[in-house]
């Protein structure tokens, strides 16, 4: 496996890949992997010739109350763990390396970004989606593998991808979870003992709500049936709840699949996500 840090010799790489006419897969990521991320790079491998995985602590994307500095870093680790599953290349840039001078150019995707996590974490997507576009300018990959658990992320980068016609296909890989049920997550580690034993309560609210749903219950009404099921935990502090159209993203009115529900809650200082996808 090779690492490198420079955005010239991650393109030499790929001209060189494509020179031999291989494929190539994509995995964004900004480190601190789990079993998560590493899904992501399987697929990639059983998909692609040729597997990159970016990481890259992203700037852009933490707003000024968020934890930049305390995201967790371990490239060691990190290195070991992609080499294991038979990554090729790791592109690891610098800060510098990537924004040398003040960013002035933006990708904002409009509307489907501003509501659910976006609307607590303002510019959190044009973060994301600005260096998503680096990303697939430096890299020119076939394919990008995105977490369904970052359910709106996956959703603005496949919009950004088809308004700026894009060639890279974007693949939703489903989320990994603990035995009981709790999303894998980097931030997961910030769990007190006592916090972790009720984590799951946030994905056994969502399939509460979807339960109602199958059964008949409009969006709003699911949406109740979340927030009085995690209201019964203690811990926790719902940040949103909302079921949303699968691909838009647009509120979710009418009643029965297809439908998502998605929610934020925070459990003491650390801030998880989930949702749960419901099928016609």
């Amino acid at each position: 496996m090779r690492v490198a840090d420079s955005i010239a010799e991650t393109r030499t790489f790929v001209r060189s890949a494509r020179s031999d006419g291989k494929s190539i897969g994509l995995v964004p990521t900004m480190g601190a992997f789990h079993e998560g991320h590493l899904s992501l790079m399987r697929r990639a491998r059983a998909d692609e010739d040729i597997v990159i995985v970016s990481l890259f602590v992203n700037p852009l994307q933490f707003g000024p109350s968020e934890d930049y500095q305390a995201y967790p870093r371990d490239f060691e680790t990190d290195a070991r763990l992609a080499q294991a599953e038979g990554v090729d290349l790791v592109f690891a840039p610098t800060v510098e390396e990537m924004y040398p001078r003040e960013q002035l150019t933006s990708v904002q995707v409009a509307e489907i970004s501003e509501g659910m996590c976006g609307e607590f974490r303002r510019g959190h997507f044009t973060g994301v989606a600005t260096v998503c576009t680096k990303f697939f300018n430096i890299v020119q990959p076939d394919r990008a593998y995105f977490g369904e658990k970052d359910y709106q992320q996956l959703q603005v980068i496949r919009r950004m991808v088809q308004d700026l016609n894009l060639t890279v296909r974007v693949v939703g890989v489903p989320t990994l979870r603990e035995a009981d049920g709790l999303a894998l997550s980097s931030r997961n580690r910030y769990l007190s003992p006592e916090e972790r034993a009720v984590a799951p309560a946030l994905q056994a609210a969502l399939k509460a709500g979807a339960e109602a749903v199958r059964h008949g219950a409009t969006g709003p009404q699911a949406e109740v049936v979340v927030a009085e099921a995690l209201g019964e935990q203690p811990l926790f502090r719902l940040q949103y709840v909302k079921a949303v159209h699968p691909d838009t993203l647009e509120p979710a009115h009418w009643a029965g699949p297809p439908m998502v529900i998605a929610a934020a809650a925070h459990l003491g200082s650390t801030r998880l996500i989930d949702n749960i996808k419901i099928e016609a």
